[in-house]
């Protein structure tokens, strides 16, 4: 059976997806927009429950090609040289899709820990 021109584009993952975030930030909007009190009390517990939806979130500090035969040979103490430098900023992955891009900085409630500080939002492009 030949797929039709609307199937055949959900058919890309990264569509799939935009659609569906547009969906649900519509179906969002309009429920935030009702008037209807008691609507607003049911719809907020809907939307928290969206809201607590775990998602994978990655900080990609960079990446690196290497032949079988060099990973191999790593061991303990080896060093893996990356494809960026210290200063350039890091990539904010959510579920395999670029969503922004940050520097690194050490937390003020915790010097002995770090975190990414948001300096740009990919907002609307494709995944990287």
């Amino acid at each position: 059976m030949a797929k039709t021109k609307p199937e055949a584009d959900l058919d890309q993952p990264d569509e799939q997806l935009d659609r569906a975030i547009e969906e649900l930030r519509g179906v969002l909007h309009e429920e935030e927009q009702r008037p209807d009190p008691a609507f607003r009390a049911t719809s907020g517990a809907n939307s928290s429950v969206i809201m607590n939806i775990p998602v994978d979130v990655q900080i990609i500090l960079g990446s690196t090609e290497m032949p079988v035969s060099d990973l191999m040979a790593l061991q303990k103490g080896s060093t893996v040289a990356l494809n960026r430098r210290i200063g350039e900023p890091v990539d904010v992955v959510v579920n395999g899709r670029k969503i922004a891009r940050g520097e690194i900085t050490v937390l003020e409630s915790d010097p002995s820990r770090f975190g990414i500080r948001l300096t740009e939002i990919i907002a609307g492009t494709k995944g990287a």
